[in-house]
């Protein structure tokens, strides 16, 4: 079966839409998801220009970003994080949503509304985005302070709130006794099916993705992990919940895993390709028209969102015996409506409880609400004359002397070979470690150790900022593989300019890409090797430092020029020159049959084949052939003798 080509066309003009307005948002630093919303107007049907054919049949695209957007939250879902401010996040987050509902009800009643409608329309303007919010702390620098740590953790009990919602909504109905118990009777019959389900789930996901991990094969634990989230989401839609509900329970039978953050770095990029994808459809579904017809609708949502979440939000923290200043930061900080309101308003319409005219005004006021929120949160510090609020919340303990500051934290990329040798350094000087490890059976050994070790793949961003790189005080790629180790180490100096990166290398080419992308230093093994041996030798036969440190020197030269440049100008120290192998004493032998080193007290730090291979540093069984060029390291005399023979 194949697709209409117009299916693709409009494809193309879908995802054309999400790069353009994202990348206007981006330049504009407004949340992508505005950009997103922005560019699906431009392709409407109901404005100029080019449009999609049917917006409907991408809707099946921005459901499986909502499982995706679901499924991520229940993984990253921060219990731990919300016991810092619990009481005003687990109480004062559904008090919010319940007294928004309420105004909601309020302000219908006054307007004239259905009471569905009001409920509906205190429904969804009563959840934040924490996407946005999270990134305006973020720019900021206020993630951290007391008033950020209240919105997000509020915003977290939301977003959980909102997987309640979603299986609410749809069975509001005209708010019948009868349709509250039907409700009941869905929870009842879901909890009989899903607990016991949930319960063998936490036994045998972990078990599952240790095998699927022990093969290292990153598509099929892409794919096992697929399974999971989507199967799950079907089980729970088939006992009549939602499709986002089993997602987000997927997620948290996966978070309390140790495969958690690498599962959260697969699932991210796939995730984020399909949100965008759902609020272009979103925003090519709305209809302009029907908005400027019902503007006294859209300005009653936006006055509910800018002024009463605000009120609400800031009263319900000032009850909590917050500080005003703080409690009105954090009430400015929730006047917005994102992604989780586009999903709340869709389950809506599609169960009949509202209009095109509210699902137009919920779209348009989440893009003028998101707008003033930004301005409201950059300026809201200034207004209220709170600058120092930034360090609330935050001890200042006196310096402590030189000698008890403890050392920086490394993250280690990596933990084989090399990598082991150098977390047991770290571990011997007492140095604070996080490692980043592939292979599963390192990284549970690592934590029976107490070392913290996060499972994944170090090219991945989500999981470096999870390691702390942002804080670190150095980091070590020792990963073996050079295309991971280009894209760790161009990652890393994105995520943190000013820490120093460690690398190894094969070779000089490869050493010379891994400082180009920002490695402050790489090791090559076998150069240093040889070096450290000659060093040793040297200090065994107390030869004079300072012509052993310029023999090392020269000799570190010679190495890494093996492969490309010009011979050096003779010196009265060894220099490396290019003898070619003709038809002499030395073709068709090994080195160590000709004993190169025996009879002419030259080195041989590489070999280019004719057809341009090139071995560093050869083993003895290298065998010399005619054509061959050869980088010798030695005294001028002694390379002549070698030439001669060759």
């Amino acid at each position: 079966m194949v697709a209409e080509p117009v299916f693709f066309r409009d494809l193309a003009y879908v995802l054309a839409a999400a790069l353009a307005g994202g990348a206007l948002a981006w330049m504009a630093r407004q949340p992508l998801i505005l950009g997103y919303v922005v560019g699906g107007l431009l392709i409407s049907p109901f404005t100029p220009g080019p449009a999609v054919t049917d917006v409907r049949s991408f809707e099946a695209f921005a459901e499986i970003g909502v499982v995706l957007l679901m499924f991520s939250i229940g993984i990253e879902f921060p219990l731990h994080e919300l016991r810092r401010v619990g009481r005003v996040a687990f109480v004062g987050g559904p008090l919010r949503i319940l007294l928004t509902i309420g105004l909601g009800v309020l302000v219908g009643r006054l307007m004239g509304w259905p009471l569905l409608q009001g409920v509906v329309v205190g429904t969804v303007v009563s959840v934040a985005s924490t996407m946005v919010l999270a990134r305006l702390l973020l720019e900021r620098g206020e993630l951290h302070s007391r008033h950020g740590r209240i919105m997000i953790a509020i915003a977290l009990v939301e977003d959980l709130a909102v997987v309640v919602l979603t299986v609410l909504v749809p069975a509001l109905g005209a708010l019948e006794p009868g349709r509250l118990v039907a409700v009941g009777g869905a929870f009842l019959k879901a909890g009989l099916i899903l607990v016991p389900f949930s319960y063998l789930a936490a036994k045998g996901i972990p078990a599952l993705l240790a095998r699927v991990a022990r093969t290292q094969s990153q598509e099929l634990f892409l794919l096992v992990v697929l399974v999971i989230g989507i199967g799950t989401a079907v089980l729970t839609h088939a006992v009549g919940l939602s499709l986002g509900l089993g997602a987000f329970l997927a997620g948290l039978l996966i978070s309390e895993s140790e495969y958690a953050h690498e599962t959260l770095a697969r699932v991210l990029s796939l995730r984020d390709a399909f949100v965008a994808l759902f609020f272009v459809t979103i925003g090519a579904l709305i209809d302009p028209g029907t908005v400027v017809e019902n503007l006294p609708l859209l300005g009653a949502m936006i006055g509910l969102v800018v002024v009463g979440k605000l009120a609400i939000g800031a009263a319900v923290v000032w009850v909590f015996r917050y500080p005003l200043s703080t409690a009105l930061l954090v009430g400015i900080g929730l006047t917005q409506i994102g992604e989780f309101s586009f999903v709340l308003v869709e389950v809506a319409r599609a169960a009949g409880h509202i209009g095109a005219d509210v699902y137009n005004a919920t779209l348009a006021a989440s893009l003028i609400t998101i707008l003033v929120n930004a301005t409201l949160v950059r300026y809201a510090s200034a207004w209220i004359g709170a600058a120092p609020l930034r360090r609330e919340g935050r001890s200042t303990p006196a310096p402590a002397p030189e000698s008890a500051v403890p050392p920086p934290q490394v993250v280690l990329c990596g933990f084989g070979r090399v990598g082991s040798v150098v977390g047991e350094a770290l571990e011997t000087f007492r140095v604070p470690y996080t490692v980043i490890e592939l292979d599963p059976d390192i990284a549970a050994g690592l934590r029976a150790r107490g070392i913290r070790c996060l499972f994944g793949d170090a090219i991945h961003r989500q999981l470096l900022l999870r390691a702390g790189v942002e804080r670190a005080g150095l980091v070590v790629v020792t990963l073996p593989e050079i295309a991971k180790a280009r894209l760790a180490v161009q990652r890393l100096r994105a995520l943190n300019p000013a820490v120093p990166i460690l690398a190894r290398a094969h070779g000089r080419a490869e050493a010379e890409t891994l400082r180009e992308l920002g490695a402050s230093e790489v090791i090559q093994p076998e150069l240093e090797a040889s070096a450290t041996l000659i060093r040793h030798a040297f200090n065994h036969l107390a030869l004079p430092k300072e012509g052993a440190l310029a023999y090392l020197e020269r000799l570190r030269g010679a190495m890494e020029s093996a492969r490309l440049g010009p011979d050096g100008d003779a010196q009265a120290l060894p220099e490396v020159r290019e003898v070619a192998i003709a038809r002499g004493g030395l073709a068709d032998q090994s080195l160590r049959e000709a004993q190169v080193r025996e009879r002419f007290g030259v080195t041989i730090v590489a070999v280019r084949r004719p057809n341009g291979r090139v071995l560093l540093n050869p083993s003895p069984e290298t065998i010399l052939r005619r054509g061959d060029r050869v980088r010798v390291f030695g005294l001028p005399d002694q390379i002549e003798a070698f030439r001669a023979e060759a």
